[in-house]
């Protein structure tokens, strides 16, 4: 005969851990939220784009190139340096809080004023950028030792 495993309660459902199929019960996997403070504080670096061109910035190359450079390199930077839990994850999110910014900003500030609908794949493009610096920030993470539980224990005070 077939052995059932315990009945599951509603209980359960809710319950912060749990151990993935794949992992055949060798213990339980602790699931977090992303880290919102972290992905809106880098997405705002998308204000850089409206104070260069307040500060007389030309509007061409130059100017492109700095500042994503400079927000390619915070968000690897901050990331894969500081120990973010789900790198990959957290900068996607990042990268579509930046696009939704600049739509908002351009919106209300008036921009180029472009069609609705090309919100939707400047929010794709965004998306995949951010997945890209999560790729990045992930490998400096794992170049630097730092795994997936000793990220989260940074995240709640604990030290080994």
């Amino acid at each position: 005969m077939c052995s059932v495993g315990p009945p599951h309660r509603f209980e359960d459902m809710n319950d912060t851990t749990a151990s993935p199929p794949s992992s055949g019960g060798s213990g339980p996997v602790e699931r977090t939220q992303p880290p919102w403070l972290i992905i809106v504080s880098l997405a705002s670096l998308f204000l850089l784009w409206p104070l260069t061109g307040l500060f007389g910035f030309d509007s061409g190359t130059p100017r492109a190139l700095l500042i994503v450079g400079v927000t390619a390199a915070a968000w690897i930077g901050v990331v894969g340096f500081g120990a973010v839990p789900r790198p990959v994850l957290a900068l996607t999110l990042t990268g579509i809080a930046y696009g939704l910014l600049g739509a908002i900003v351009s919106l209300f500030f008036g921009g180029r004023g472009g069609a609705l609908w090309t919100i939707i794949p400047a929010l794709a493009i965004n998306a995949l950028w951010g997945c890209l610096a999560g790729l990045l920030a992930a490998g400096l993470q794992r170049l630097r030792g730092v795994g997936r539980s000793r990220g989260l224990q940074r995240l709640r005070g604990v030290r080994r």
